[in-house]
């Protein structure tokens, strides 16, 4: 059953005037890859083709706002300006190139817009605070209504003009349209409030009036994830009708709000599935229009579930394709070659694009580059260690022909990555840690386990090149009596190593992996204290994955976390420790996990150093990093050499 859905999934599909080449979409992601002026890069060029190379049918770029005033970033692409015909034309030229089809996605953000970007408050139906940034909008006058009405309209005039096949309207996630059609925030008594489906209606009407017969998609949520300020199902129902009375091709929908339920808007691998199913079985029965499901569809025993309940007409892949761009290739020849799983984890992409920069991914750091070039001078490559850098490394360098060995100490590749799957919702990561593995191996790499890069083996080997990426160790702060304790670093804890005695437990540093180890420990019944000496507790976890991970912790009453918390020496009756300068006594603990942050490993040695003309030091074993920057790490050097 499930190769026969996958299977109707590739064939064509009829939708309004239009046949699809299969049933699959890109949706709308934020890339940040264009222009601060909102024109087009040759890194935007690179990645839709790639996208649509053998891809989905529809590729829905990116989302652009019919005006200035609705900005999310700051290299948002542009539909509003003179020159945008022209440059949005070099990316419908790339997607048409492969035979597949370009949507333009038309926003205003409303109260969710950009204070920093539009110079001044954002404007919205009524006054509410959006908490992404904090700032209060201002209502919209009916002139000023008025003028966006006008600028969907000249947007879809030019998205026409730039050769797109279909349009798309965000009317969902909490943006401008959502913001109208809700009781909750659309507060005017004015006809806009007094009938809240004119301003969506509007639009509407206005986006067909000029796409001249072209299919118009809208995007809505299925449900907001907020019931304080989400929109109801009996506000979204007449939006529904409207927009099949209109004519309206199909209904994208993804799930939560841009304002006030982040973590269901960006889809977080650690949240429950069931909401959406509820939203997409309401949906089927209000609304004939054919459905686009998106969120976390990259797994094909989650399409099954979909399709096989009649849920969804059309599958959008957004980060899983990001992960790998050649996906449905892959699928299509039944999974022979490696799959780059995406791990829905924020790490790579949302947490990049939220610092101001551009859209990555743990497990692809090609995307929208130019693909690998051969080697003028292909090298004899030795790579210490297996982690994420040193498989990167291992698997790029043989990309661009040079002759990689890999040896690990381990019996298993992965180093932390194999143990990161392992904290509470993340599971999906291991699929991707699976991929990049069997991507190594398939590769031509030759594989050393249970192998340390000493100097026999170096001088064995004798490479050219010598990669040292052998990852980092548990720095063991100094803490009198500490060596009395039943103590275990973090990395023996989540391997397994060691056992945890109960029912008490300290963990001692709580930054990205001492919070999700109390988390496990807290909802397997231990009594848990973690303390945190500097930084904030969580430091260096993606925000979304670090507020769930608060809130989750929150709900735990056998849980006690201790920011700004110094634990000073162990008595024989009880534990000494510093909050903020305050000396306190804590009852003793039957474990101790040392999560106090990492330390690089031993560099080369002088007589490994002695037999090899270059090295590299790259990952962990140089800084401490992250799986983003590691995987990056072994791909810059690949594309040194």
């Amino acid at each position: 059953m499930l190769q026969e859905i996958m299977r109707d999934l590739f064939n064509p599909m009829p939708l309004g005037n239009m046949e699809l080449a299969n049933r699959f979409v890109f949706p709308p992601v934020k890339l940040g890859y264009g222009n601060p002026d909102g024109t087009v890069t040759e890194r935007q060029i690179v990645f839709y083709r790639h996208i649509a190379h053998e891809g989905p049918a529809v590729i829905i770029l990116e989302p652009v706002s019919v005006n200035p005033e609705g900005k999310e970033h700051p290299r948002q692409l542009c539909v509003h300006l003179p020159e945008s015909v022209a440059q949005l034309r070099k990316i419908t030229g790339v997607i048409h190139e492969q035979k597949r089809l370009a949507c333009l996605h038309l926003n205003h953000a409303g109260a969710a817009a950009n204070p920093k970007l539009i110079g001044g408050k954002p404007k919205a139906p009524s006054a509410f605070i959006c908490p992404t940034h904090g700032q209060e909008s201002n209502p919209f006058t009916l002139d000023e209504i008025g003028k966006i009405i006008v600028e969907f309209k000249s947007a879809t005039q030019k998205a026409v003009q730039a050769g797109f096949d279909l349009i798309e309207v965000q009317a969902g996630h909490g943006y401008l349209i959502s913001q109208f059609l809700n009781g909750k925030i659309n507060q005017r008594k004015d006809s806009y409030g007094q009938n809240r489906l004119r301003f969506a209606q509007e639009v509407l009407s206005a986006v067909k009036s000029e796409a001249q017969g072209r299919p118009v998609i809208v995007r809505i949520s299925g449900n907001e994830m907020s019931p304080e300020f989400g929109i109801s199902p009996e506000d979204l129902l007449p939006f529904l009708k409207d927009a099949q009375d209109q004519g309206i091709a199909a209904i994208h929908v993804g799930m939560g709000h841009a304002c006030f339920s982040p973590p269901w808007y960006f889809h977080h691998g650690s949240l429950p599935l069931k909401p959406q199913m509820d939203a997409l079985l309401w949906l089927r029965k209000n609304t004939s229009l054919p459905l686009i499901v998106a969120g976390r569809m990259g797994r094909k025993e989650r399409i099954h579930e979909i399709m096989d309940k009649g849920l969804a007409d059309l599958v959008a892949l957004g980060r899983p394709l990001v992960a790998d761009p050649d996906l449905l290739t892959k699928w299509r020849n039944g999974d022979t070659d490696p799959v780059m799983y995406c791990g829905y984890c924020l790490q790579g992409c949302l947490h990049r694009l939220k610092s101001g920069e551009p859209l990555g991914c743990n497990l692809n750091p090609e995307i929208g580059l130019a693909p690998l070039q051969p080697a003028d001078h292909p090298l004899n490559v030795l790579v210490a260690g297996g982690g994420p850098a040193g498989m990167s490394a291992a698997l790029y360098l043989t990309r661009r022909g040079h002759k990689v060995t890999l040896a690990e100490k381990a019996d298993h590749l992965g180093g932390q990555f194999a143990l990161a799957w392992q904290a509470p919702g993340k599971e999906a990561m291991r699929d991707g840690l699976m991929g990049l593995e069997q991507a190594v191996k398939q590769s031509g790499v030759i594989v050393f386990l249970n192998r340390a890069a000493d100097a026999a083996f170096v001088r064995e080997a004798q490479p050219d090149l010598l990669v040292w990426a052998t990852g980092a160790l548990q720095n063991e702060p100094e803490i009198p009596s500490l060596q009395d304790q039943h103590t275990m670093t973090a990395l023996e804890f989540l391997s397994g190593e060691k056992k945890v005695r109960g029912p008490r437990v300290l963990v001692i540093g709580a930054g990205r992996t001492g919070l999700e180890i109390t988390e496990k420990l807290g909802s397997e019944g231990y009594e848990v204290v973690a303390t945190k000496r500097t930084d904030p507790i969580g430091s260096m976890m993606e925000m979304i994955t670090k507020n769930l991970a608060l809130k989750r912790i929150g709900a735990m009453a056998n849980v006690v976390l201790m920011p700004h918390t110094t634990v000073k020496a162990f008595m024989e009756k009880n534990v000494d420790v510093e909050q903020d300068g305050v000396r306190m006594s804590l009852e003793p603990f039957h474990s101790v996990v040392l999560a106090s942050g990492m330390i690089s490993a031993e560099g080369p040695n002088e007589e490994i150093s002695k037999s090899v003309s270059k090295i590299e030091v790259i990952g962990d074993a140089r800084d401490i990093q992250d799986i983003f920057n590691a995987v990056q790490a072994g791909y810059r050097l690949a594309l040194a050499y």
